[in-house]
């Protein structure tokens, strides 16, 4: 088939459907709904359900992206109860929204709402990049909730010789996040994407490149068409959010010190007690290993497992590889620690 017959036929194909897994909106606030993904018709194995936190910047489908590539499904088809975050799209009514609020109130009352519709006394939870600093905080504040806690290429220690580039940008005396605020009340997603396309300034060619070398082959196409809607359907940040986790973790390294306050209350790594498994990928460029992995170090549990894995930030967890590499492995720390039900 020649190139310009698979680009006609690509046309007339479409764009896969992303974030299919039936789902019941159980709890909303504000633009925030949490998803319980239906069960299997042949019900739950699992008692404990599993909370999964998405990064705030980005759609929560990742990890629903599309059949044979959704962490969702494989776990629903396990005998999971899933639960997950999807964030919404922040308006300029929401700039004034903080960290407080967002890492306290609203993972708070989802997972609450979560105990609840399953009627349990504590949820798995699981916090993808952000996602990972928002169940951590949860897990400190909120222990009774928490049956265990994991952490998907989440960074933990924002200072040091770690490699990250975007905590030398973000550190910079130059960049002033207070002007960026006030100008823009909503940082928008395309200030936001940008820093994330410089980490590897050469991958949008790349990609186009290969692309084109595999047109002809559907699953191919349909994976990527699927994972670069993603990618390009991101959502602005809060203002007030943005500039305090800049001040207070990328340039603050707050967390990792036990100096972090939210909500009032002292986020205190030593003091979690629940089982704790920390996930790093061997080349993920914006989130190094060793930021990510000072939690096994950090924290107190006595119950904690680091998994590092080959893969990048994104495609470690939606690649054909991930559901022999990393699915298993998140679905057996919580089944080891699960009363099997009904």
């Amino acid at each position: 088939m020649s190139r310009l017959a698979a680009v006609s036929r690509l046309v007339r194909r479409g764009l896969p459907a992303v974030g299919s897994t039936p789902a019941d909106v159980v709890h909303r606030e504000n633009k925030l709904a949490l998803l319980r993904y239906k069960a299997r018709p042949s019900g739950l194995t699992f008692r404990t359900p599993v909370v999964l936190v998405p990064s705030l910047i980005n759609r929560h489908y990742v990890l629903d992206l599309m059949p044979g590539k959704s962490l969702v499904a494989w776990l629903v088809d396990r005998g999971h109860d899933v639960y997950c975050i999807d964030w919404g799209t922040p308006s300029h009514e929401d700039r004034w929204i903080d960290l407080d609020t967002i890492f306290d109130r609203y993972v708070h009352h989802a997972v609450r709402a979560a105990v609840k519709t399953s009627g349990v006394e504590k949820v798995h939870t699981l916090g993808y990049c952000m996602g990972g600093l928002m169940t951590l905080v949860h897990a400190s504040l909120h222990p009774n909730e928490v049956a265990s806690t994991t952490t998907l290429a989440t960074p933990v220690r924002f200072e040091g010789d770690d490699g990250s580039l975007l905590g030398a940008w973000t550190s910079s005396p130059t960049f002033d996040v207070q002007a960026l605020v006030r100008a823009t009340g909503v940082v928008p997603w395309q200030l936001l994407q940008s820093a994330f396309q410089m980490l590897r300034p050469t991958m949008n060619l790349s990609k186009a490149v290969h692309f084109i070398d595999k047109m002809e082959d559907d699953p191919f196409v349909d994976g990527f068409l699927a994972l670069e809607t993603w990618g390009n359907d991101n959502v602005g940040l809060p203002g007030a959010f943005y500039e305090q986790y800049l001040r207070d973790l990328y340039r603050g390294d707050k967390l990792a010190r036990g100096e972090l306050v939210v909500s009032g209350r002292k986020v205190d790594l030593g003091s979690l007690a629940m089982p704790i498994h920390c996930v790093s990928f061997q080349h993920d460029s914006i989130v190094p290993a060793a930021s990510a992995q000072e939690l096994v170090t950090l924290a107190g549990s006595a119950d904690k497992v680091g998994t590092h894995l080959p893969g990048g930030h994104v495609g470690a967890v939606v690649a054909k590889s991930a559901a022999e590499r990393l699915w298993p492995k998140l679905a057996t720390f919580w089944e080891q620690r699960d009363h099997a039900g009904t």
